[in-house]
């Protein structure tokens, strides 16, 4: 069969923005390998309720497993179910959210199949390789691209002899598109006690929190303002809020300004934070180090503020302001406000 299959977050009857990015990469790659998207979803409650938010993005048929106990999330279950629907349909791609949810069901189904999982892929597409050890070529494998060694080296991971190749992405590294092309959007209700024993799944339980909502729409934000170490402190940080409330954006920082303690984790943007893709972002005070950068580089417009005029960063700025933020955010700050009236 060697469909492409896509694993569907939801949190009720809600489906993850995550789970609609991969959907999205999940069709490119099986209109490469001609062949098709599929989807699987398991949850409680969600007949009738996820399937216009899964179909819309190419998915030429929908697995959806509805029973009692299968939400919140438990391990065991949702394992059984993916483990034997796989079993049955042969895919020879899988693709999951980097979530704490994808990163506790893939290593598990990866394990139960003997197959590999690369995490936290940046970046997935379809080519050749070739084992010269074994004097093999194999074609139209999965390259799962993903920073390694702290963000030093680009990694590209293949997998090419045992199925599915898993890879797991983190949210926002995607970007979500309706599909215009032609699919089938089928959807099948499997009979879910056929996948697994739900009497035997229930003695296992996973304690679960719950996640307090964003207080911030910094992925959904037009402008992002991101201040790094040269911010210099707390306060500095105080201005860049300033500026981003004239502008009507919002605030992020990159990981040497977070260890600092200067912001708050959840506005970390990088490599091991937030992936952002704002028409406007203004850099402050940030070198640009390749961590960073692999969370803000598709941005429309990039604008830095830095006291040294060859910061890395400045290579792919479309504006470079050279100065201090201390000298330079108050100036924004006055002339937004004065040509906003």
């Amino acid at each position: 069969m060697q469909n492409v299959f896509v694993y569907i977050e939801v949190e009720g009857a809600q489906v993850a923005e995550v789970s609609q990015e991969l959907l999205t990469k999940g069709r490119k790659l099986a209109n490469q390998l001609n062949v098709e998207l599929h989807a699987v979803v398991i949850g409680t409650g969600i007949k009738g309720k996820v399937e216009d938010q899964i179909l819309p993005y190419g998915v030429d048929k929908l697995f959806v497993f509805d029973g009692q106990g299968l939400f919140p999330y438990t391990s065991a279950p949702h394992t059984d179910i993916i483990v034997n629907l796989f079993k049955e349909e042969q895919p020879q791609i899988c693709l999951m959210g980097a979530t704490v949810i994808g990163r506790d069901l893939g290593p598990r189904v990866s394990s139960s199949l003997t197959s590999g999982l690369t995490a936290d892929c940046t970046e997935l597409e379809i080519g050749p390789y070739e084992d010269k050890k074994n004097n093999k070529v194999f074609d139209n494998l999965l390259y799962q691209i993903r920073p390694a060694f702290g963000g030093n080296i680009v990694a590209t991971i293949v997998n090419p002899e045992h199925r599915p190749q898993m890879a797991t992405v983190r949210s926002g590294v995607m970007q979500k598109a309706v599909y215009e092309g032609e699919c089938k959007k089928e959807v099948v209700y499997p009979e879910v006690a056929k996948y697994v024993d739900m009497a035997v799944a229930g003695v296992v339980k996973v304690l679960t929190h719950e996640v307090q909502a964003a207080k911030h729409n910094l992925k959904g934000s037009p402008i992002v303002v991101a201040g790094g170490y040269g911010v210099g402190s707390k306060e500095g940080f105080d201005q860049l809020f300033q500026l981003a409330k004239v502008l009507h954006g919002e605030v992020g920082g990159s990981r040497a300004a977070v260890d600092a303690g200067w912001i708050d984790h959840d506005r970390q943007i990088g490599q091991t934070g937030v992936t952002v893709h704002p028409k406007v972002y203004i850099a402050c005070g940030i070198s640009g180090q390749i961590q960073h950068i692999a969370g803000m580089q598709d941005s429309g417009i990039i604008i830095s503020v830095n006291s040294d005029s060859d910061a890395p960063i400045n290579r792919i700025a479309d504006y470079v302001i050279v100065g201090t933020v201390e000298e330079v955010v108050p100036k924004l700050i006055k002339y937004y406000k004065q040509n906003s009236k």
